[in-house]
C-alpha cells in the first residue's frame, strides 16, 4: 500500500495512493492514522486536487552517512567499519513539491539521494530477527548537504540539519522489499547519481539494530541509510528529482532563501 499524506481545502488527511497512471492516481481517505489499526473509507479523491504534504512528521531523522563504499571514497573519507549515525532535526523536512532553501551561509550545496525508513511502532532494542515488525515502509530522500559548511565545522548540525534540508516523500510504500532497488538522481532532467540498495556497507536491518541500542524509536520516525556515489552541486533554480524503484520520485525545485 501507498499511503500519502496530504491536505485539501484546509484538512490534513492520509490517504491510500490507488491507480498506476500518473494523470489517474486517487486518494482513499484513511479513517484514523497509519500507525494503528485504520480503515479506508471509501471517500476517494484524485491526486491532482489535493496537495501532498511530507509523508509523516517525524520526531527525529536519523541518517547514516559513508554507507556506500563509492560515495565515502568520492569524498575521500574512509569506510566506516560500523553505522555513522547523525541527526537531521524535524524543521529539516520539506514534502514533494516543496522548495529547497539555499542557505545564506553557504556557497556549496550538494544533493544525496537516499532510501529512507518510516518507523510504524515505538520500539527499542531491536533484535535484527524483528526488524521488519517494526517498519511501516519506505520513501525518497533527499540529504541536502552544505558541504563547503560540513568540511568547515567538522560536526554537521548546521551542514546537514538545516530548514528545508530533508525532503521525503512523495508517500510511504508498505509492501516492499529494500535490499535491491535502483536509485536515481537527476538535476534539470540529466542523471547525476545512479545505484542499488544492495551496495550498501551496513543493510537496514544494522543499521535499526545500532541506533535501537541506544534510543526508543517513535512512529513516524525517520532512518536515511546513506547515499550512492555521484554526489554534486545544485545551484538555485535547479529542479532535482529522486527516483526509488517500486515507490516513486520525490521531485523538488533549489530556490534562494528569502
Amino acid at each position: 500500500m501507498r499511503i500519502a499524506r496530504f491536505s485539501i481545502d484546509g484538512n490534513v488527511a492520509f490517504g491510500a495512493v490507488e491507480g498506476d497512471q500518473p494523470d489517474e492516481l486517487v486518494l482513499d481517505i484513511i479513517k484514523g492514522i497509519p500507525f494503528a489499526d485504520f480503515e479506508l473509507s471509501g471517500t476517494k479523491v484524485p491526486l491532482s486536487k489535493v496537495r501532498l504534504l511530507p509523508p509523516v512528521l517525524p520526531n527525529k531523522v536519523v541518517a547514516f552517512g559513508r554507507n556506500y563504499a563509492e560515495h565515502a571514497r568520492e569524498l575521500g573519507n574512509e569506510v566506516p567499519d560500523a553505522p555513522f549515525a547523525f541527526f537531521k532535526p524535524s524543521t529539516s523536512v520539506i514534502g514533494p513539491g516543496d522548495e529547497i532553501q539555499y542557505p545564506s551561509f553557504s556557497e556549496e550545496l550538494h544533493h544525496e539521494a537516499e532510501l529512507a525508513v518510516v518507523i510504524g511502532r515505538m520500539c527499542r532494542e531491536v533484535p535484527r530477527e524483528r526488524v521488519k515488525d517494526v517498519i511501516l515502509g519506505y520513501t525518497c530522500a533527499n540529504d541536502i548537504t552544505a558541504r563547503d559548511v560540513q568540511r568547515r565545522e567538522k560536526q554537521w548540525a548546521r551542514a546537514k540539519g538545516f530548514d528545508s534540508s530533508c525532503p521525503l516523500g512523495p508517500w510511504v510504500e508498505t509492501e516492499l522489499d529494500p535490499s535491491d532497488l535502483t536509485i536515481q538522481l537527476t538535476v534539470n532532467g540529466a542523471q547525476r547519481q545512479l545505484g542499488r540498495t544492495s551496495e550498501m556497507i551496513h543493510p537496514i536491518e544494522d543499521l535499526i539494530v545500532n541506533i535501537s541500542e541506544a534510543m526508543t524509536l517513535l512512529p513516524g520516525d525517520v532512518i536515511l541509510t546513506g547515499t550512492p556515489a555521484g554526489v554534486g552541486p545544485l545551484n538555485v533554480g535547479d529542479e532535482v528529482a529522486v527516483t526509488i524503484e517500486g515507490i516513486g520520485t520525490l521531485t523538488n525545485k533549489v530556490v534562494k532563501r528569502g
